[in-house]
């Protein structure tokens, strides 16, 4: 009797290390359970809020900054645009493209295409001076300010980065699974990630200004710089596919901004943004 009891003791417990086992090595193999090897992609859309910047205007006959304006983006809406070739650069969007060199830390490529108009017929103090060649249109603004009050009408100014406020950067970021946190067990179904990183680029703007009755410059132009911070929740379904949200925040300086066709003529700025991104995208390893 006693030597049965140790074959059944012997065997129920086999069976429970072939079952841990197996569950553990299952948990191993999940393909989300490592990320270092991994590209991944993304498309998306955003809405960007911008802070008040001075922005100086200089050209032949005019030197004077505009303080406090204020901007706004141009959101799109739901729409077809976001995913058609030929009409991609109407919306705000966003594009990034990375790689895990360990399974937390990835860096990547983006181009962030926010829309910033400074928002017409409002009032701003201006500082400096104008003197235009009374033949030309904008010659009735001209005059020396201290500090003075103006409406930024159509005729005055008309100045926004629609083609567009183009952020092109590099960034780091950190990915962490917290699927655990709210009971998910198979992350190869279900997967919950957050993140967080940071990135600087180069700004690439197509500038669109109507200064003074002037022709504007309808060219992109390397135009500053931009650093960011960011953090988001990321959504993995059946290992490959993923929805992400973002908040990202961060400054921009913008020092050689082209406004008209004249290479004397130009604008300067500075200010802090921040975007609410939607992304979809996927996920793969690739060795």
């Amino acid at each position: 009797m006693k030597k049965k009891t140790n074959l059944v003791i012997l065997f129920v417990g086999f069976i429970l290390s072939q079952t841990y086992g197996q569950q553990t090595n299952s948990e191993q193999t999940r393909y989300t359970s490592e990320n270092k090897g991994k590209i991944f992609i993304y498309w998306g859309g955003n809405r960007g809020n911008y802070s008040k910047s001075d922005i100086t205007f200089k050209g032949k006959d005019y030197d004077f900054t505009l303080n406090n304006v204020v901007a706004h983006d141009k959101p799109k809406g739901y729409s077809s645009d976001y995913v058609n070739p030929t009409r991609m650069t109407i919306p705000q969007t966003n594009f990034r493209l990375g790689y895990f060199i360990s399974d937390h830390y990835n860096v990547s490529i983006g181009l962030d295409h926010m829309k910033y108009v400074v928002t017409q017929d409002q009032f701003s103090n201006i500082s400096g001076s104008i003197n235009l060649p009374e033949t030309e249109t904008g010659a009735s603004f001209n005059g020396v300010y201290a500090n003075k009050p103006i409406r930024l009408t159509e005729d005055f100014l008309t100045f926004e980065h629609t083609d567009g406020l183009n952020f092109i950067n590099i960034g780091v970021a950190r990915v962490d699974d917290v699927s655990k946190v709210f009971g998910i067990k198979n992350t190869d179904v279900f997967q919950i990630n957050l993140t967080e990183g940071i990135s600087g680029g180069l700004l690439y703007p197509k500038t669109n200004a109507a200064i003074l009755g002037k022709k504007r410059h309808d060219d992109f132009h390397i135009s500053g710089y931009g650093l960011s911070l960011k953090g988001g929740l990321n959504f993995t379904f059946f290992k490959y596919f993923f929805i992400q949200g973002e908040l990202k925040g961060g400054y921009i300086n913008m020092n050689d901004i082209r406004t008209t066709q004249y290479p004397e003529d130009g604008a300067s700025q500075h200010f802090f943004f921040l975007e609410r991104i939607i992304a979809v995208g996927a996920i793969f390893r690739i060795w």
